[in-house]
Formats: C-alpha cells, structure tokens, sequence
C-alpha cells in the first residue's frame, strides 16, 4: 500500500513540473513575441526598422532656431533595441536642407540653462557631516530610384553615418512602397498617420542610420541632424508619435526673436518651462543661431499615453518676455580656510570656561578659607 501511495505521488509531480515548464515555456513565448514587435517611438517623427527588431526612442533633445520665416531643427535621439540599422522620418511643411549637427550643442544650452546655484551656509554641523559622519574629509558629491513615380527624390546625401533622402510623395501607401524597397517596412498604422501630411502637401526626411560595426545594435545618444525649412511659424512635428509604444520624453530649446509657448499640450502632460531668458550666442550656440541676441525658453514635456497626441506642437509668442531661471538652495556648513567654523568657535568657548573657572579657583586660594565670626554672650540684664 505504501509503496503504491508513493508511486502515485511521483506521477503527481511529475505531471505537476510538466505542467509548470509548459507554464514557462508559453511565458516566454509571449514575452519573446513583444520583444520582437516593433516599438515606434519618435517625438519629431516614426522610427522604422527592419522585421523581428525593435528600436525604442528613450529621449528626444532638440533645439528649434526661428526667425519669422526659417526654421532650423538639431535632432538628437537617444535610442535602445536590437535592431542593427534603423530609419526615422520626418515630416516638414517645406522643402528642407539636411546637414549634421554639432554634438556639443545641446550640452551647451544644458549649461545655459542649468539651474542658479544659491549657497545657504549653516553654523552646526548637521547630518553627514563630522562628527555625525565617520570621513571627516567627505567629498560631496545609397540606393536604387524608387518603382512608384509618385513617391520623388528631392536629394540623397550621405551625411557621416546617415543616409538621407529628401522625399515627396502623393499619398502614404507610395511612401511605405519606397522604403519597403529600401529594406525598412513601414507599419500600416502609420502609412495611415501619414495622410494629414499628405493633405497639407507637406514632405518628409528619410533618415537611414547604421553603426560603423556591422550588426551592432543601436544604442545611445545619435549624432544629431540639422534640417533647416522655410517656416511663417514655430512647428515642431509630433503628430506621427502617438503610435509610440512605451512613454515619451521631449526636451525643446526654442530660439526665437521673443519668449514662446506652445499652444495647447497636445495630448501630453504640460510642458515645463526650465529655462527662459534672451541670451547673446558663443560657440556652437553661436554657431547653429548666429551671433544675434535670441531668446531662449526651454521646455520638458511627458507623454505617458502617447496614443493620445492629437497634432504638431505650434509655438506662439508669450505676452511679455518675462525671464525665468530656476533656483537650487545648496546648504553648506561654515568654513573658515577649510575648517568648520564652529570648532575654533566651540574650542575658543572652552578655552575660556577653563580660563575662568582656573581664575575663580586661584582667587578663592588666594584669599584664604573663610574666618567665621564669634559674637561675645550679651551680659545679664
């Protein structure tokens, strides 16, 4: 009897880890299907990438320079995924000029606009600081024409590792045609969010970007792209990112003649001003804007659901050019020549407790114990 109890026993587990690696096997299936689906994600324009890889843009930086009739656009994307060579394209109202950027660009406005530092200094020592912790010295811390006639080649340049091509096309179905010829396929879903643009006869830049190692997957910061367009207004083009699959994050440096604001949010959370303030470029500032005063307002913005972007970003002057700077409050304790002020203090204030209390111990010694004085009997009344 109990040798059948445990025979019974081991055809239970044994059912029981089948049943559990079957378990496994269907998790990873399903989580090795999402991986291989595309992720499009773009704040300025649809990513698309060859089948069974993903790219996902993780940020977006870009600084606008506008005149009242030109626009200028620095792209740079900071992307992730497995697919070894990627193209993004952007829509634009006008026909464009593509060149590559300077990389130092945005670190250079981060400076401008990184926030003032305002010192506070504070006489005790508080925690983190010695006594209250254990280190005294703590240190703070090229290819073929397209087949459709519809879909024209305005240019194609090779621009470092980018291959760009300047396109017009009728309608977006031509569009997926010409760069299903080029080894991308473009999702249906976005052929779709393409037909605005066509509407508005706008046209696109196709950007094709493959790593110097061959196979190498993409990742990190891309050399950005200067696209410079005729503009009557400050547009910034988001419309085709509401297919992102994972949330969005947008950095904008806006150089215009005045202070500017989008109009609406546009399906995001609201922009955050970090920056506003008119500015006199040098250096690579100097050299994307010109040597003119400008004035530059920077902006964050989140998109959590980026299903729900609902156009272009379009930029309008604000009522007064009021300058903004935000302000972090350093606490620092008090140091005179490196050493923390209140040591001297507390050591000097300890020094003349001794002092005084060796004083008032050398009088009393001086003077002599106390004689206490006898009163003689008062005679008999």
């Amino acid at each position: 009897m109990a040798v059948a109890t445990g025979g019974t026993t081991g055809a239970a587990g044994t059912a029981a880890r089948r049943r559990a690696l079957c378990l496994v096997l269907v998790l990873l299936a399903v989580q090795v299907g999402w991986l291989a689906r595309p992720a499009y994600a773009c704040g300025c324009g649809a990513v698309v990438h060859g089948p069974d890889t993903t790219v996902a843009v993780h940020h977006e930086t870009s600084v606008v320079q506008w005149d009242g009739g030109t626009e200028r656009i620095a792209m740079s994307l900071t992307v992730d995924g497995t697919a070894p060579d990627a193209a993004w394209i952007m829509p634009v109202p006008h026909r464009a000029t593509v060149r590559l950027g300077d990389p130092e660009l945005p670190d250079e406005l981060g400076e401008i606009t990184a926030p003032a530092v305002e010192l506070r200094h504070h006489f005790w020592p508080r925690g983190g600081e010695w006594p209250f912790e254990a280190d005294f010295g703590g240190s703070v811390s090229a290819a073929p024409p397209p087949a459709d006639p519809s879909v024209g080649v305005v240019g194609r340049e090779r621009l470092g590792p980018f291959d760009v091509a300047r396109l017009t096309a009728a309608d977006p179905g031509a569009l997926r045609g010409w760069l299903t010829a080029h080894g991308f396929h473009l999702p249906p879903a976005l052929a779709e969010a393409l037909r605005p643009y066509v509407a508005q006869r706008w046209e696109y830049v196709a950007v094709r970007l493959a790593p110097a190692d061959h196979g190498t997957p993409l990742t990190g910061t891309l050399d950005p792209l200067v696209l410079s367009f005729a503009s009557d207004r400050l547009v910034y083009p988001m419309r085709l990112s509401r297919l992102a699959t994972t949330p969005q994050a947008l950095s904008l440096y806006l150089l215009a003649p005045h202070r500017m604001a989008p109009r609406s949010a546009i399906g995001g959370a609201p922009a955050r001003v970090v920056y506003a303030g008119r500015i006199r470029p040098q250096d690579v500032v100097r050299d994307f804007a010109g040597p003119a005063p400008v004035f530059l307002t920077a902006l964050d913005q989140d998109f959590p659901q980026p299903h729900r972007i609902s156009g272009d970003h379009e930029f309008r002057r604000t009522a007064a050019d009021t300058p903004y700077r935000r302000v972090r409050q350093v606490d620092t304790l008090l140091t005179v020549g490196g050493i923390p002020l209140w040591i001297p203090t507390a050591g000097a204030a300890l020094l003349l407790l001794m002092a005084a209390t060796a004083a008032l111990t050398a009088g009393r010694r001086r003077r002599g114990p106390a004689v206490p004085t006898v009163r003689p009997p008062m005679p008999p009344g």
